[in-house]
């Protein structure tokens, strides 16, 4: 999928206001490790994330990306009303109907003819959905686009650990639980405009999907479980990776090492980031890497990183930039960006 016209204008993004750290939270299944012989310190030790950030208790989705949608828009620059098409991308949603896309929309008092929906693709919802607002603009129909996913994770993570408190809980149910307690929370949005009334020039380039959805159940979630084969979701996400790597190679144009200048990628953890870059090839200096202090944020993991980037100063105008993801399904992408 190439792209001509589309430039990204804005991010804005929300962060929660309460710290957890890894060590809270195995303390309060403290009594668990010890009987099953597991050490504290093991989810930061193979997670390497010292604390993720959590939701006041009852904070609604469409409530936070509202948030960050107002600073996007307000970033831009742009009137509301001229918004063509707004998508939320969350794997969090407040209901199951009506779209949480709609309850944004209600809350920004966007126009009438502006079309909003969601789209779900487990941690590649956001780049799924920049691809498809990025259709929209390169096709005429719209002029701007948003993209908005919040991501609140704490009702998951006290029901996991209240899980894990029983004292029947098993060494396989520690192990298939565990993942759910590296997710983190947070809200960002994204306005994409058609290059003619675009005030910045990011262009967005091009991206490449594949699918192995032979795996697709190495990892399920519901709203108060998530289950998990770490295992064998690493290997066979690597694998994807490398594959889909070779694709962006063929698809995309300078798509290497040498001509990126920067990666912000969807983020489990250290295993994974470290198994990622070794596989393909990645200068690690050059992966904007936020998971210690946000865990994993699922899809806004993407846009935030890229926001943070900026402001650490880490992009200059024309840099190449690689945005990576895989997704539970399990499903990769790769888009390129140039700053």
């Amino acid at each position: 999928m190439l792209f001509q016209h589309v430039s990204i204008e804005s991010i804005g993004y929300e962060l929660p206001p309460h710290r957890v750290t890894s060590a809270y939270l195995e303390d309060q299944i403290s009594e668990t490790m010890e009987r099953l012989g597991i050490p504290l310190g093991r989810l930061e030790a193979l997670s390497g994330i010292r604390e993720r950030r959590l939701w006041d208790p009852g904070t609604m989705p469409s409530e936070v990306a509202t948030i960050a949608a107002q600073k996007a828009i307000e970033k831009a620059g742009i009137d509301p009303l001229e918004i063509g098409c707004i998508i939320n991308t969350s794997v969090c949603r407040d209901y199951i109907e009506p779209s949480t896309a709609c309850l944004v929309h209600g809350n920004l008092k966007l126009a009438p003819q502006c079309i909003n929906y969601d789209i779900g693709n487990a941690c590649l919802g956001f780049i799924n959905g920049m691809t498809s607002v990025g259709l929209m603009i390169e096709a005429g129909l719209i002029k701007y686009g948003l993209i908005v996913n919040a991501e609140g994770f704490r009702y998951g993570i006290e029901s996991t650990i209240a899980r894990l408190q029983s004292p029947t809980t098993t060494a396989d149910e520690f192990r298939e639980n565990f993942a759910a307690l590296t997710l983190g929370s947070g809200a960002v949005a994204m306005v994409l405009s058609h290059t003619d009334v675009a005030k910045v020039n990011h262009r967005m380039n091009g991206s490449v999907t594949l699918a192995a959805t032979e795996h697709n159940r190495l990892c399920v979630g519901q709203p108060d479980y998530m289950k998990t084969d770490a295992s064998a979701l690493l290997v066979a996400g690597v694998k994807l990776a490398a594959e889909t790597w070779q694709l962006a190679q063929a698809t995309l144009e300078n798509w290497s090492d040498d001509h990126i200048a920067l990666y912000t990628p969807h983020q489990v953890g250290s295993r994974h980031m470290a198994a990622v870059a070794e596989t393909l090839g990645l200068t690690t200096s050059k992966l904007y890497l936020n998971f210690p202090t946000l865990g994993n944020i699922a899809p806004a993991a993407v846009p935030i990183s890229l926001a943070m980037a900026e402001e650490a100063g880490r992009l200059e105008p024309g840099d190449q930039v690689g945005l990576l993801g895989i997704g539970s399904g399990i499903n990769c992408s790769m888009m390129s960006v140039t700053w």
